[in-house]
């Protein structure tokens, strides 16, 4: 019989991330055959258990899927809005019935490109920080931040209680009267990282639009818009493990 972690098998069924998937085994929401299970390497059989998560039988796994969406200002990452908002959901948009979660997030204000995905693993490698995943962005700031204000923000600014908030790279890509743009880089996925970094060198953000992650590029996607991403460039992130990224984003249009 072969078994596999029930991490594992949770993340393969399309539940979320294996990280995530071990945070909701952990806390009691698992039952295999009955019996709830709080050990993320418990030894499953896909074949012969029966696996429920908040007592909802598992579907079998679905082939893997990759989508590649413009989310617009104004709608959340996350599958559910916690505080009862009712504000609109970025999976809404995906017109796919299929068990489908988002890699990593995109705050409610920001736009741009988001993976969602039914891959946990696929989703581990984007997200766990010991990848170092390169994500671009584009950034509208007011006014223009001076040489002291970029080499602090590539060095590392300590924040939220001595937590280090920094960039990979920032360059700028065109400035006006009043704000500039800029083309940035992070390796990191804290919260509001880079609003925090602009809001601690007292510069208000404008306008924030995600370009690329890693290899995979927003491209000519529209806000609200949506894709499948192609399989090859999965399998060549896949292979990489530990991507390098590219410059592709270069071909992105400041609107």
């Amino acid at each position: 019989m072969a078994t596999e972690r029930l991490s594992k098998f949770l993340a393969h069924s399309g539940i979320a991330s294996r990280r995530k998937c071990e945070g909701i085994i952990r806390s009691g929401r698992v039952k295999v055959n009955g019996a709830t299970v709080a050990d993320p390497a418990h030894p499953v059989d896909r074949t012969g258990d029966l696996v429920l998560v908040d007592n909802r039988p598992l579907r079998p796994p679905a082939a893997s899927c990759y989508i590649a969406l413009y989310k617009p200002p104004g709608y959340l990452s996350d599958l559910a809005d916690i505080e009862g908002k009712d504000r609109p959901l970025a999976r809404r948009l995906i017109r796919l019935e299929m068990p489908l979660f988002p890699v990593g997030r995109l705050d409610y204000n920001s736009e741009g490109l988001m993976i969602f995905t039914n891959d946990g693993a696929f989703a581990n490698l984007v997200t766990h920080p010991r990848y170092e995943v390169e994500k671009e962005y584009h950034l509208k700031l007011s006014g223009a931040l001076t040489q002291e204000e970029l080499k602090r923000a590539l060095l590392g600014l300590s924040l939220d209680q001595g937590r280090v908030y920094g960039l990979k790279s920032i360059a700028p890509l065109r400035k006006t009267e009043k704000n500039t743009w800029y083309r940035l880089t992070v390796t990191e996925g804290k919260y509001h990282h880079i609003r925090k970094v602009a809001e601690a060198l007292s510069h208000e953000v404008l306008r924030l639009r995600r370009v690329r992650i890693d290899g995979i590029l927003l491209g000519t996607l529209k806000p609200g818009q949506w894709t499948h991403i192609d399989p090859g460039q999965i399998k060549k992130f896949l292979r990489q493990q530990s991507p390098a990224g590219t410059d592709g984003a270069k071909k992105e249009t400041i609107r």
